[in-house]
C-alpha cells in the first residue's frame, strides 16, 4: 500500500496582527507590524521594552472566569484558534468516528508565565511551599493537546512536540505521517506560545537575540535587513486541521492546500547558533523536496524562517542559494516574522497557514521594514521587500529552525 494522501480542510489563527483567519491575512497583505511597547508588565528596566502581543485579546470572551483560571495563556490561545479550525472544517462532531481524530501539538515552552508566577509567589512567601493546584496541569506543553480532545472528545493520537522554534512544524509533519500510515483520518495540528513574560523577554534578552530597536518597535523586525539586530518575541497561536485526502472528499470538506512532503535535520553544531554555512538548512529543504518528490524548480514562495537576526538571516539565504542554484531568483522569499513577530513554537503553523493562504489567494505577503541591504546577503534575491505581490502559487515552502539546531520544513500544494 502506498502512503495516503493529505490534505488541509480547516484553519485557525491567533496572532499578533489579527485574531482570526480573515484579520489576519488583511493584516499580512498589509504589511500590518504587530509590535509595540510590552502591556503585560513593566519593561522600562529591561534591555527590549516591546513586543508583538495580541490585541485586544480578552480570555472571557472565550471561556468562564473558572476555566480561564485553569489554563496558561498558551493553552488559552490553542483552544481558540483550534476551535475557529474546526469549526472552519465544517466536520459535523455528533456523526464522525471521533476514535480516528486526534490531536498533536506544539509549544517550545508551554505554560512559561506559569512557572514564572508560581516561582514569584513561593519566593515572596515566608518559605512554605503554597502552589496553585493547577500548577502543574497549567504548566506542561502536553496539556493544550489534551484540554483541545477533552473539549470535543478526539480519542485518536494525542501529544506535544518540542523542538523550540520548530514545534509547531513537527506537529505538522508528525500529523502528516499518522495519516499517511493510516493510523488517523484526521489530525488537529498546530502549536501555540505565550512567551511575553518578565521570564521570557529577560532570558531572550541574556543571550542577545532580541531586538532593543526600543525607540521604532513597529520597524524593529527587520530580516535581511544590514541593520537587524535581533527577532521581536510574538505571541498566539496556529491550527490546521489535517485530513486524509478520500476522507476530505467523501464529507465534500472545501480543500485549502495538499501537504506535499516534509523534512527533517539537525544542525548539530551549536545550542542556538545556525551553522555558519546553512548545512541543516540545506539537508532539511533538500530531505523535503525528496518527499514530496518534486523538482526544486516547482517551488514558487518560500516563508522563510527569517528571524532577523544577523547570523541566522545570512546562513539561510545561502542555503536557498545552494539547494535552488540559479532558480532561487525565481522564488518570491518573505518573512512573516516582520509583520507577526517570532511566535516561537507557533510560529511553524502560522507560517505554514501564510503558505496556505498565498495559494489560494495568489499574494505572497510582503517582508517589511527592509531599508538597506546587507552586502553578506544577494541582494537578487526577491526577498518580497515592503510590499505584497501577485503571483500565482503552486508550491510553497514553509522553513522554521529552532534553539538546539532543530530544522523542520514543509512543501505546501495547490490542490487540483
Amino acid at each position: 500500500m502506498g502512503l495516503k494522501r493529505v490534505v488541509v480542510t480547516g484553519l485557525g489563527a491567533l496572532t499578533p496582527i489579527g485574531n482570526d483567519i480573515p484579520s489576519f491575512w488583511e493584516g499580512l497583505v498589509s504589511g500590518k507590524s504587530g509590535a509595540g511597547i510590552i502591556s503585560y508588565f513593566d519593561s522600562t528596566k529591561f534591555k527590549t521594552q516591546f513586543a508583538c502581543e495580541l490585541k485586544n485579546f480578552d480570555p472571557l470572551n472565550y471561556f468562564d472566569r473558572k476555566e480561564a483560571r485553569k489554563l496558561d495563556r498558551f493553552s488559552q490561545y490553542a483552544i481558540v484558534c483550534s476551535d475557529e479550525a474546526i469549526k472552519d472544517s465544517k466536520l459535523n462532531l455528533e456523526k464522525i468516528d471521533k476514535s480516528r481524530i486526534g490531536v498533536i501539538w506544539g509549544s517550545g515552552i508551554g505554560g512559561f508565565e506559569t512557572i514564572q508566577n508560581e516561582m514569584i509567589n513561593y519566593a515572596k512567601g515566608d518559605g512554605t511551599p503554597r502552589f496553585n493546584p493547577f500548577f502543574i496541569p497549567k504548566l506542561i506543553p502536553d496539556i493544550a493537546p489534551g484540554v483541545i480532545s477533552i473539549r470535543h472528545g478526539f480519542k485518536g493520537p494525542n501529544f506535544a512536540t518540542v523542538s523550540a522554534c520548530a514545534s509547531s512544524a513537527n506537529s505538522l509533519i508528525d500529523s502528516l505521517n499518522y495519516i499517511r500510515l493510516g493510523y488517523s483520518d484526521i489530525i488537529v495540528s498546530g502549536g501555540s506560545e505565550a512567551g511575553v513574560t518578565i521570564a521570557g523577554i529577560g532570558g531572550f534578552n541574556a543571550v542577545q537575540a532580541l531586538s532593543k530597536r526600543n525607540d521604532d518597535p513597529k520597524t524593529a523586525s527587520r530580516p535581511f535587513d544590514l541593520d537587524r539586530d535581533g527577532f521581536v518575541l510574538g505571541e498566539g497561536g496556529g491550527c490546521l486541521i489535517l485530513e486524509e485526502l478520500e476522507h476530505a472528499i467523501s464529507r465534500g470538506a472545501k480543500i485549502y492546500a495538499e501537504i506535499a512532503g516534509a523534512g527533517l535535520s539537525s544542525d548539530a553544531y551549536h545550542m542556538t547558533a545556525p551553522h555558519p554555512d546553512g548545512e541543516g538548512a540545506i539537508s532539511v529543504m533538500k530531505n523535503c523536496l525528496n518527499d514530496a518528490k518534486i523538482n526544486p524548480l516547482m517551488i514558487d514562495a518560500i516563508n522563510m524562517h527569517g528571524t532577523s537576526t544577523p547570523l541566522g538571516d545570512k546562513a539561510e539565504a545561502k542555503a536557498i542559494k545552494e539547494v535552488f542554484g540559479d532558480h532561487a531568483y525565481n522564488i518570491n522569499i518573505n518573512s512573516t516574522k516582520s509583520m507577526t513577530g517570532h511566535l516561537l513554537g507557533a510560529a511553524g503553523a502560522i507560517e505554514a497557514i501564510s503558505c496556505i493562504l498565498s495559494i489560494n489567494h495568489g499574494i505572497v505577503p510582503p517582508t517589511i521594514n527592509h531599508f538597506n541591504n546587507d552586502p553578506e546577503i544577494d541582494s537578487k534575491l526577491n526577498f518580497t521587500f515592503n510590499k505584497s505581490q501577485k503571483r500565482e502559487v503552486n508550491y510553497a515552502m514553509s522553513n522554521t529552525f529552532g534553539f538546539g539546531g532543530h530544522n523542520a520544513c514543509v512543501v505546501l500544494k495547490k490542490f487540483y
